[in-house]
């Protein structure tokens, strides 16, 4: 490495908290699926800053679209009628809708802990209205839903838990894609309250790519349904194409109450956001919820172009074309005991718990990979992926597992 990654190294590891176990790398730029460090070496991205740089690192029709809305207003209160904010809300609502009528509305965010939160704001609503004033909210084992206070609560891993005890009251948590315990946890108790909703993601990202089965799915809806309870999807990271439909729950053919999503919608800019058809919206009324950075200009210019992007014909092929290729070469490595996923949203596990060191040998051999756990490797890389690059990537395990496992 050299002086200008040694100088920022020092600033960061002096000035900025030490949340995260930083990589030996400073990235400067990137173009596609690439991006080059403060050498000039390049890396092929197949993390997409956790599922982020959803079509591409500097995407000209995005970087274009930011350009002209920052030479034109960065900011202004969410008081006003933003440009671009409506014909994203109004695509979003399609998106969601997949070809019916309904109409969905949205209420933008920065991140998707801030989704999330406004989620189980908007649930504990419908529960004071409707289930006499039921507030709990049940998730599942090993779930990620943020860091903030309650979508800690939310998240249902005693390690990330812990060091914040005690957290907020009313949350719960039941084993995934077991049908029996679901139906015992929404009709029991949490801290003297009732469940008034049931929060999910199709696929967990953070504990190592597992996937919600159909069966256990559609359960999960039926169930709540026939409670007067909501369910809420927490698309954060598997919405936007992520896994090979505009939204997870929709190759399920389940549909959800609530949905939360970030990441991939504007990618690059902060922007997280959550969506409820029109009579379950009207529950939050001015004053209720808000933000001051929130669906502002410039995000909202970056999503709008990001999401045009995405539903262009062919865009959704290409991804479920890729993710299916991914899978199949993944499985053919013999170090790899399972493969798992949806669309570009892709793990396995390992032979050996010898993932982080892949993560960090891959870096020296030019490719970007993350490690959820000891042994799983998670795959999110740009949506723009292409076959050569799936290529390049497999080829080189081998060599890069077999240096560390030893």
């Amino acid at each position: 490495m050299g002086k200008q990654f040694d100088k920022a190294r020092q600033l960061d590891d002096t000035y900025v908290m030490h949340t995260f176990a930083r990589k030996p790398v400073e990235f400067v730029s990137g173009a596609g699926q690439w991006l080059i460090d403060d050498e000039g070496n390049e890396y092929l991205d197949f993390l997409s800053g956790i599922g982020v740089v959803s079509v591409g690192h500097c995407n000209s029709r995005v970087t274009e679209a930011v350009t002209e809305q920052a030479n034109k207003l960065l900011h202004v209160s969410n008081y006003f009628y933003i440009e671009h904010r409506g014909e994203l809300a109004e695509r979003i609502s399609d998106m969601l809708a997949h070809g019916t009528s309904e109409i969905w509305q949205t209420f933008f965010a920065n991140s998707g802990a801030e989704a999330n939160e406004g989620a189980i704001k908007l649930a504990r609503l419908w529960g004071a209205k409707h289930l006499d004033g039921a507030y709990g909210i049940i998730s599942a084992e090993k779930s990620f839903h943020g860091r903030t206070l309650a979508t800690l609560a939310a998240t249902a891993q005693d390690n990330k838990q812990d060091p914040f005890a005690p957290l907020p009251a009313g949350f719960g948590r039941t084993p995934l894609n077991d049908v029996d315990a679901l139906a015992e946890a929404l009709d029991g108790e949490i801290d003297g309250t009732k469940p008034c909703a049931l929060m999910l993601e199709c696929v967990q990202g953070e504990s190592g790519v597992w996937p919600c089965t159909l069966e256990y799915l559609k359960a999960a809806r039926e169930m709540t349904s026939d409670r007067n309870m909501l369910l809420i999807v927490d698309e954060v990271q598997t919405g936007f194409c992520r896994t090979g439909s505009y939204f997870a729950f929709q190759s399920y053919g389940v549909e959800p109450d609530i949905v939360a999503m970030a990441k991939g919608i504007a990618d690059g800019v902060p922007m997280g956001a959550f969506a409820a058809k029109t009579e379950l919206a009207s529950l939050m009324q001015p004053g209720m919820h808000g933000t001051t950075f929130g669906g502002g200009p410039l995000a909202c210019a970056a999503a709008d172009a990001t999401t045009k992007i995405m539903c262009e014909e062919g865009f959704l092929d290409h991804v479920n074309e890729m993710g299916t290729y991914l899978r199949n070469r993944l499985a053919e490595l013999p170090f790899v005991t399972d493969v798992r996923g949806r669309g570009l949203m892709c793990g396995i596990s390992l032979k050996k718990p010898v993932a982080n060191q892949v993560v960090l040998n891959a870096l020296r051999h030019g490719f970007v990979l993350n490690a959820p756990a000891v042994d799983i490797i998670r795959f999110l890389p740009p949506l723009i992926i292409e076959k050569e690059d799936i290529d390049a990537l497999v080829d080189a395990l081998p060599t890069i597992y077999e240096e560390v496992a030893q």
